[in-house]
């Protein structure tokens, strides 16, 4: 496994558990000596308990060299990060390159390298052509991809158990190898009946962000409806619940709120954006760039609504953000909705406090200006405003009665749509939340 991050580091646990020898591969020392010792560096459900596990069977194990991976497998699965591009939307995919560059000069024999990173379309053909440049004689590399569809929160169940599994061969390559060596691997998610689906590059290198294109598109067509909600004095949780009664629409991805954020979404559909337009259809995604501007309006509003509800100016006012995360079960704050809204906040005067059972440090390390509280209780202590930015459990389960004494005042904004409102308006709470009335 080339890279260790979220996902490399589930994905080659994962690989242990279902009884392969796995080898996890990083240029960063000191996240490998971590994962070395059985401690994941991010917050993920479940996973720990698999890579002690697999550490302590002897299947799994880490190194920061690329010959030990040339010498230990003939299967290596890429996965590292493809951030947004820092002069423009689209994909930096410079580690994705790097990978290559160092690994393939080492190998010998026939390898198999099955992409997971999510890349632009077109992208695996090049990586082919650079690997036959660099792979010595006598010995074959074949580029393959398999796009990975995990969620943070699920991320080891999403592997150990996916949904359907894709993979993209080279049609113009003779004698590949690619799906026969993909069926061994995931031999056991097919027994169990797991869709096993074959495709050309392209096709594979499209479905993760088609998938993440569509996602957004629906969180933001819930939010957008919610808008015209508030105004007209509808309620979008009873809405959303009629319109995700057909079987067309479904329920998932329907609550409307603060809005997406994390390190796949916002990012992939600003590359799918950019990627379109070199390749000459661009007006064919231009929807997306409405869904992205939804989303981000989203937490304007929610700025917007605390500024109302101290009076009209955050000059000195202080703030609780309950959440930091992007989403619960993470440690994730890359691209925060809630943390956004705090530093926007803060920016106008505000004396936030945030507060999250396990983002704290990485917010703390990307928002040093905000304050921190060790607990819910002491982030609440004396607000005026409370703000329920990411929808942990502990936060959905507060008792409305206790927090009211610890706050100045009862003013709580809903970001998320997740409080019972009855229960908190009976004990005197003013409750906020988007697209109710």
């Amino acid at each position: 496994m080339l890279g260790t991050g979220y996902l490399g580091a589930t994905h080659a646990a994962c690989m242990a558990e279902l009884g392969h020898n796995a080898l996890g591969v990083d240029v960063d020392a000191k996240k490998i000596e971590e994962l070395s010792q059985g401690r994941v560096p991010f917050h993920e459900p479940g996973l720990p308990e698999v890579l002690s596990r697999n550490i302590e069977a002897g299947r799994l194990s880490f190194s920061t060299s690329y010959e030990d991976a040339a010498k230990f497998a003939t299967v290596h699965f890429l996965g590292v990060g493809t951030p947004q591009s820092k002069d423009g939307l689209g994909a930096d995919l410079s580690y994705v390159y790097s990978v290559i560059e160092n690994l393939v000069p080492l190998l010998e024999g026939d390898h198999l390298i099955l992409g997971k990173s999510t890349v632009p379309v077109g992208t695996a053909e090049k990586l082919q052509e650079l690997a036959d440049s660099l792979t010595k004689p006598g010995s074959s590399v074949e580029i393959a991809w398999n796009p990975e569809f995990l969620r943070e929160g699920f991320a080891v169940k999403d592997t150990l158990t996916p949904d359907r599994i894709v993979v993209g061969v080279n049609t113009h390559r003779e004698h590949s190898k690619a799906e026969d060596v993909s069926r061994e691997v995931y031999a056991k998610a097919i027994a169990n009946d797991t869709p096993f689906i074959v495709t050309n590059l392209p096709t594979a290198e499209l479905v993760k962000v088609a998938a993440n294109a569509f996602l957004a598109t629906k969180i933001s067509f819930i939010n957008a409806v919610s808008e015209v909600c508030e105004v007209a004095g509808a309620d979008i949780t009873q809405l959303a619940e009629a319109i995700g009664k057909d079987d067309r629409i479904g329920p998932k991805f329907l609550r409307a709120g603060l809005g997406f954020g994390g390190g796949c979404l916002p990012k992939d559909i600003r590359a799918f954006i950019a990627h379109a337009e070199e390749l000459g259809v661009g007006q064919a995604l231009n929807f997306l760039r409405e869904v992205d501007d939804v989303n981000l309006r989203r937490r304007q509003r929610v700025v917007d609504l605390a500024r109302s509800t101290a009076g009209g100016n955050l000059e000195g006012r202080k703030v609780a953000m309950l959440g930091a995360a992007f989403k619960p079960d993470s440690d994730d704050i890359r691209d925060s909705p809630a943390l956004e809204v705090a530093a926007h906040m803060a920016s106008e005067g505000a004396q936030v406090t945030v507060f999250d059972p396990y983002a704290m440090k990485n917010a703390q390390q990307k928002f040093p200006e905000l304050s921190y509280a060790e607990n819910t209780a002491d982030a609440l202590r004396g607000a005026d405003v409370v703000v329920l930015g990411t929808e942990w459990k502990e936060f959905k389960e507060l008792d409305p009665q206790a927090a009211a004494k610890l706050v100045n005042q009862r003013n709580m904004i809903d970001a998320r749509n997740v409080l019972p409102l009855d229960k908190w308006r009976d004990a005197e709470w003013t409750v906020i939340s988007l697209g109710r009335a």
